[in-house]
């Protein structure tokens, strides 16, 4: 089956207990986003918002919220799927099994982009901006954001469909100096197919056009967030995952319409216009504050006879784009490794908010003949990785030899880095990457969209026992008295509020002078934190802090550290400042009040009685 709008997906979900109805009205600002937060942190269903304070149109959230929910969704076409992207990623297996592979060829084909004329449903109506359901999600948020876009634009160079790039970029619809229902804001990062198209656009000094769609057959937003094989067309790719081509036309200024989207806002972005855009509550778990981002003069807004408005709610991991990114995970799993030689596994890993951390298992091959393995291959590997696309984005890069462990799990946090501080040499196997990239969402760099990063490889045998319980005389000199295991050979050290580089490294020296003689081989790494108890209490903790709030060329330092040709490494324990520094974005905070209010909903009676 293929859903031909989104109202026939819920309809399904609710047939099969995958959605609940909220009747009652509800605050697009904050309450609505609170509500999404506590059903989602229960694994609750999809919830569709029937009545919206300031607004004639419904919503609905957590469409995706678990893995479980998303394959029933597609749970037609998702083995299909797997296949035709298996395939565009190596052809030659349909030239080995042509049988195997006929079918999922015909999928391809006939998911092909169709034009159709305007009388599509999205033409029943227009409205304006300040008519959408301006949901905001976080309390500094800079206005309301459409949280489940899909904006599509043309390359000037190969107009048309086929060369599109559909991806999910926010959007903010008021706030700031936005001028209510004639210009809102466009966010999107670094890596992006849209900044490709605005590149084109303004060489040749003309202005981008841009469709917003929101809502439509399910497979649309999954489409817009997919790492797609080049050549494979978001569009394509929609029509073949829902069972239904995806439909458009163009209207009367040339604007392309998804003819099943539920609205549609249609907008020019002018070369070099930009105005602040944010602060945004993002997914690392902090606000990603305002900066000039394009401006977008708006057209149009169409919207369908009874149209709903998609959004989701974006924050600390997990969310769901957890489950967005757990979908992706199991369609394209395997492909990432097969474009890279000797890569067998990748996880950007959700508890550290995707970007700052990945996981890998790499191949170490290069010299066979020598008893003792070390990091060589797995260091060209995570090279290539960090050249990736988004992987390019990432802060630390953790890969291991599969020679080493081939029941390695890099889904297993605990399990995975256990393993790489068992056999980390810190003298060899660290290697930095200054002054790069960084994902415009991190504030822990020098700058938007700067920072370093740091590749930890290791292979070979185990070279410690690491520490599952403090030794009896272990101590540490004022002011670092509070400590706490967080994982073993992991230790979890409060340390005075940050001020400044030099007064960390007269405190790192403190330690130094301290520890140097010390017998510390089990204990490979020491987190400096602001609060021990939250940071040890458990791993996810512990990863959220470490990698979001430290910058590897500015906040690693070690014991009995050196430079020898260049190389950085340490004798002792590695140690990460992760303490928040005066640059670092807010942390994200609920609203005690709407949270009163949501508890409210969960008694007996209530809208969320049982959910909460």
């Amino acid at each position: 089956m293929g859903y031909n709008s989104l109202q026939a997906c819920l309809t399904d979900l609710e047939k099969h207990g995958h959605l609940i109805r909220i009747r009652q009205e509800v605050d697009p600002y904050l309450e609505m986003a609170a509500i999404h937060l506590r059903v989602f942190e229960r694994q609750g269903p999809a919830i569709l918002f029937e009545n919206v304070k300031g607004s004639k149109f419904p919503a609905v959230s957590n469409l995706f919220g678990t893995l479980q929910r998303s394959e029933f969704i597609f749970r037609d076409t998702l083995e299909k799927i797997k296949t035709l992207v298996e395939l565009k990623n190596d052809p030659v297996k349909a030239v080995k099994r042509p049988f195997r592979y006929a079918n999922v060829a015909f999928t391809a084909l006939s998911a092909l982009p169709m034009r159709v004329g305007r009388n599509a449903p999205i033409s029943f109506g227009r409205t304006q901006i300040s008519e959408l359901p301006r949901i905001v999600n976080w309390p500094m948020d800079g206005g309301p954001f459409v949280t489940m876009p899909q904006v599509y634009t043309e390359d000037a160079d190969r107009p048309g469909v086929m060369s599109a790039n559909l991806g999910m970029y926010r959007i903010q619809l008021a706030g700031n100096e936005y001028v209510l229902n004639n210009e809102i804001g466009l966010h999107y990062q670094l890596h992006r197919g849209i900044g490709v198209h605005q590149t084109k656009a303004n060489a040749l000094g003309q202005p981008l056009k841009v469709s917003i769609f929101v809502g439509g057959p399910p497979s649309h937003p999954v489409a817009a967030v997919m790492p797609l094989p080049e050549g494979l067309s978001e569009m394509t790719f929609a029509g073949a995952l829902g069972n239904r081509r995806f439909r458009y036309f163009y209207d009367k200024e040339g604007f392309c319409i998804s003819a099943d989207a539920d609205f549609v806002i249609t907008c020019t972005v002018m070369p070099h216009q930009n105005k602040p855009e944010g602060p945004f509550g993002d997914h690392l778990g902090y606000y990603s504050l305002t900066h000039p981002f394009p401006l977008l003069k708006v057209h149009n807004v169409y919207h369908r006879k009874n149209a709903i408005w998609s959004f989701t709610v974006v924050g600390r991991p997990p969310q769901e784009d957890t489950s967005f990114g757990a979908l992706i995970h199991e369609i394209t799993g395997s492909a990432l490794p097969k474009e890279i030689p000797g890569l067998h596994a990748v996880n950007a890993v959700d508890a550290a908010g995707v970007h700052p951390l990945l996981f890998a298992i790499g191949s170490e091959r290069y010299t066979p003949y020598l008893k003792e393995r070390r990091p060589q291959e797995i260091l060209t590997i995570a090279n290539h990785i960090l050249g990736k696309n988004q992987l390019s984005l990432a802060k630390y890069l953790f890969i291991a030899a599969k020679e080493d462990n081939p029941a390695l799990n890099i889904q297993d946090i605990a399990g995975f880095l256990q393993h790489v501080l068992e056999r980390v040499d810190l003298t060899r196997d660290l290697h930095f990457y200054t002054k790069t990239t960084i994902d415009t969402l991190d504030y822990s760099g020098s700058g938007l969209n700067s920072g370093s990063k740091l590749a930890v490889t290791v292979a070979g045998e185990v070279k410690r026992q690491l520490w599952a319980e403090l030794p009896a005389a272990f101590s540490l000199p004022r002011p670092f008295t509070n400590f706490k295991l967080a994982m073993h050979g992991v230790l979890a050290v409060e340390a005075p509020r940050y001020t400044d580089e030099v007064e960390t490294g007269q405190q790192v020296e403190i330690l130094n002078a301290y520890l140097k003689h010390a017998d510390l081989n089990g204990l490979p790494l020491m987190v400096l934190c602001d609060d021990t108890g939250f940071t040890a209490e458990k791993i996810n903790n512990l990863i959220w802090v470490t990698f979001t709030r430290s910058n590897p060329s500015h906040d690693v330092w070690g014991i009995n550290s050196f430079t020898e040709h260049k190389h950085w490494g340490c004798k002792g324990p590695l140690i990460i400042d992760a303490r928040i520094k005066p640059h670092h974005a807010p942390v994200l905070e609920r609203n005690p009040a709407v949270e009163k209010r949501v508890d409210a909903m969960g008694v007996k009676g209530g809208a969320l009685y049982g959910l909460i």
